[in-house]
């Protein structure tokens, strides 16, 4: 007798256990419908588009950051010159995000070297872990990966935002040099996790188009300045890979520009800029005309970072510019690919790209921004 009661209660607790694992399966399976067919070589819309769940803002340092999660979802992490799509684990609970901005202008700051650390109850989740650098069409630049959880509760979350390798200029020359930390107190569960908004776009999935960013109250999103908005004298507009390059000359650097040998910089393995240097000097860092390059996206003007832009200005049949060009962060510019250069009414100016932006795409990005060719402008008056 009391064994059929132990065994019947084995069996509904199992009964139970995998009716809720088949509903998280198959929530997991609804919010990860089949990938679009014949997805174009550029940006489109995706099979879906999903909500957030707000933590919370916190200040570190010169920057304020925003902590929100999903759930879990699948992307494409930037692996040199090719693309890797991480699927979805079991073990995965959210897909964590992070926005990060400066505290003064809103600006959003596009670090490839954000980390975090989560806690709960003295258990260690995470401890220093990277989040990818990434681009999605209603959330624009931000940092995030899908991680595990402990289950309903509080977690302590730490956001750890290093100093800006990207060379600054203008009002940012002095800041985000330091590392810096947000402290979160972040209220989970699953229930409201299923609850976050979520809806199929199957009458507009694969078109060429993208989704308008998410509206945010009190978190920006990152966006080029407008061609009209840009200082000096806009050169042109030029397209490959369907990035959008947008290149204006200043007759002068920016404000405490410092070019150094080699200055163009390049990225390594998390999409962190390497090389160029920021400048602290008052002055404009050295003689000649400015030239920046702005790379962003079509349909909502992200800026697209962590990659190497290269420049070259003919004038009369010769090369009289031929090289990297720094990756710079302005306030009046914006994320940017500059270096000090002479370009002249009539001038060819060429512009190509190295290896793909390393930065992580989530679906709708991840077929655009991987094969560039050269792309030529003639300089106006």
């Amino acid at each position: 007798m009391h064994r059929r009661r132990f065994l019947a209660a084995g069996a509904a607790a199992a009964s139970a256990s995998l009716a809720g694992c088949r509903s998280l399966f198959q929530t997991r399976s609804a919010r990860s419908p089949p990938m679009v067919e014949d997805r174009p070589d550029a940006v489109y819309i995706p099979s879906h588009v999903e909500g957030m769940e707000m933590v919370g803002m916190a200040d570190a340092g010169d920057y304020k950051v925003a902590l929100t999660y999903s759930f879990p979802h699948r992307f494409w992490r930037a692996e040199g010159d090719r693309f890797e799509k991480v699927e979805i684990q079991g073990s995965d609970t959210v897909h964590l995000m992070t926005t990060v901005w400066d505290a003064e202008t809103g600006t959003v700051v596009p670090n490839g070297a954000v980390t975090t650390t989560i806690t709960k109850d003295g258990e260690t989740f995470t401890s220093g872990k990277p989040l990818w650098l990434m681009l999605s069409q209603n959330m624009g630049v931000h940092a995030g990966d899908n991680l595990e959880l402990g289950g309903d509760g509080t977690y302590d979350v730490e956001v750890s935002v290093p100093p800006l390798s990207a060379r600054r200029t203008g009002a940012f020359r002095d800041r985000f040099d330091e590392l810096a930390t947000a402290s979160f107190t972040m209220g989970f569960s699953q229930s409201t996790l299923e609850e976050v908004f979520f809806e199929r776009l199957q009458d507009r999935q694969g078109e060429r188009a993208a989704l308008e960013p998410m509206e945010m109250d009190m978190v920006p999103v990152a966006r080029a300045p407008a061609t009209e908005d840009l200082p000096g004298t806009v050169l042109g507009e030029t397209t490959s890979g369907d990035a959008v390059f947008a290149a204006m000359r200043l007759e002068s650097p920016p404000a405490g520009f410092v070019e150094s040998d080699g200055d163009g910089g390049g990225t390594d393995s998390d999409g962190t800029a390497t090389g160029g240097t920021n400048g602290s000097t008052d002055g404009d860092g050295g003689a000649g005309t400015y030239l920046a390059v702005s790379m962003r996206t079509p349909y909502n003007r992200y800026p697209i970072p962590a990659t190497t832009v290269s420049a070259t200005v003919t004038r009369d049949g010769d090369a009289v510019f031929d090289d990297d060009l720094a990756q710079t962060f302005d306030p009046d510019l914006g994320y940017h690919y500059g270096a000090v250069a002479d370009v002249q009414s009539g001038d060819e100016l060429t512009l190509s790209v190295g290896a793909p932006p390393q930065i992580s795409r989530h679906e709708g990005y991840e077929t655009a921004f991987v094969d560039f060719a050269e792309t030529s402008m003639t300089v106006g008056e």
